[in-house]
This record gives structure tokens, sequence and C-alpha cells, in this order.
């Protein structure tokens, strides 16, 4: 499938966030739907290179705070993810596999990125 020219600098955009990064991740390896408040927690664990039950409250908020405003509207807009607002479920989108096999060659390749890629 051909990304329009204006879907490819979204898609480098989002992923130049290395929380955005991780979270199409997680997400990639999940075989089943999450939770919003298990993401936040994940998200959290690894940004603080911690164990989820180790993670303060304060930075669980935080993170909660900047994936509910920032991050996962982004995805959403873009396809995705889709985000119950009900549930608070949150799932691989109708866009996810156009932006999977990038995400996953920089994973991959994460050592090879340019000096101050985030």
């Amino acid at each position: 499938m051909v990304q329009s020219t204006e879907a490819v600098p979204n898609s480098f955009s989002i992923l130049a966030d290395p929380v955005r990064r991780y979270v199409l991740d997680y997400l990639d390896e999940q075989e089943t739907p999450i939770s919003f408040d298990r993401l936040g927690t994940r998200v959290a664990a690894w940004h603080t290179d911690s164990d989820p039950e180790a993670v303060d409250d304060a930075t669980l908020t935080e993170m909660r705070t900047a994936l509910y405003h920032v991050h996962l509207p982004k995805f959403d807009e873009a396809g995705y993810i889709t985000w119950d607002a009900d549930t608070h479920v949150i799932r691989r989108g109708p866009n996810f596999d156009e932006i999977a096999p990038l995400l996953r060659l920089m994973a991959h390749q994460e050592d090879e990125l340019p000096a101050g890629w985030p």
C-alpha cells in the first residue's frame, strides 16, 4: 500500500519520540488489547528503568497524563491505535501494519541511528 506524501512525514514525526516508539513496540508485542492503566504502568517503568511495581505515584500520574493528552491522540488520529473512550482499552488500529515494519527496523537498528536521534 502506498502512503500519501503527507503520511510519511507524520510517521517519522510520531516515531521521533522515544515514548511513542516504546508504546508502539509494546503494542506490537501484545496478542490482545491492553488497558490504559497497564500501558501507563509499563511506559512509566520503561521510562524510569524500573520494575512496574516500583514506579512511584507521581511518575505514574505524569506518564498517564502524557499518554492520555499527547501520545494516544496522535496514534488514534494516525490510525495506529483504536482507543475505546468508555473502557480505555487500546488495540492496534487499521493503519498499524503500515508503520510496524519501520518501527521494527528502527528497533533492530537503534545503534545505527544518527547521533541526536531521540
